[in-house]
């Protein structure tokens, strides 16, 4: 069977090809304000920290997304507050988070009575078991980004680049740092099934590391890195389909890859002093 048939005959295949241009709209433009922050890392302690709002909500027997919302928001937030203050080094603070998020999740889901639960779509994702619930926090998601970013462009970039120059110009740095933080902890779970929780920090980097190739403008980076997280997600829903292999190890394959043969190109570098 055809994929393109597929899509329109099957519903989940339906969802997954949402999900795929959803996430990647979304990946695309946290994964532009995270690496542009240097701040890596933290998405990665944010996404499995997460885990642990994951095993608390089967223990209870609540949603694991909205679980791990819970959970990953107010481990970005402290994250944020604990490093504003500097109370402790950020990067102490990310560690010392993610690995308590992972052993929360698994003392819970190991305390939850009867079945426990398998757990490898949230480790590794599975695209296709994505909901129409699903699709729509990640519509909403998308849209609040647009928006924000569209109104409030100059102060995020201010805050990301230059905090200290950003405050002297009256910029609310905190308030920015607060809100894009629960913002990248939203985007990390709701994009949880794309690629899961292990390689999903991979989807917020690759993207706007390859278009930080061809050009360093901000604006720029953003608008390419939401296409390759686009075409990556909808690359690799294709492989997985034919070659019957994880939806999200092949898109961080493919993007991968497309990084070694974009950094090999001898025009790259060329290019993207021709585009400052």
């Amino acid at each position: 069977m055809d994929i393109i048939a597929g899509i329109f005959e099957y519903r989940f295949l339906t969802n997954a090809l949402l999900a795929s241009i959803l996430s990647g709209l979304v990946c695309g433009i946290i994964g532009t304000y995270i690496v542009a922050r240097r701040t890596v890392f933290l998405s990665g302690g944010i996404t499995h920290a997460s885990f642990g709002g994951i095993g608390i909500a089967y223990y209870f027997g609540a949603n694991p997304i909205l679980g791990a919302a819970i959970f990953a928001v107010l481990s970005a937030l402290g994250i944020e507050w604990v490093s504003d203050r500097e109370k402790m080094r950020e990067d102490s603070a990310i560690g010392i988070m993610w690995s308590v998020g992972m052993a929360v999740g698994i003392i819970f889901i190991y305390m939850t009575p009867g079945y426990v639960p398998n757990l490898m779509s949230f480790l590794f994702g599975n695209i296709l078991t994505v909901t129409g619930g699903d699709l729509a926090a990640l519509g909403i998601l998308a849209a609040v980004l647009v928006t924000v970013f569209s109104v409030a462009w100059h102060q995020i970039v201010f805050a990301a680049f230059d905090r200290q120059f950003a405050r002297s110009r009256g910029v609310p740095v905190s308030f920015i740092s607060y809100a894009m933080a629960v913002l990248v902890a939203l985007a990390i779970v709701f994009s949880i099934k794309t690629v899961g929780i292990v390689l999903l920090i991979s989807l917020l980097t690759l993207p706007a590391v390859i278009a930080n190739i061809f050009t360093k403008s901000y604006g720029r980076i953003t608008v390419w890195a939401v296409m390759f997280g686009i075409i990556g997600n909808i690359a690799g829903l294709v492989i997985s389909y034919y070659m019957n292999i994880p939806a999200g190890a092949a898109t961080i394959f493919v993007l991968a890859l497309t990084l070694i043969i974009v950094k090999l190109l001898p025009l790259s570098g060329k290019s993207a002093r021709a585009k400052q």
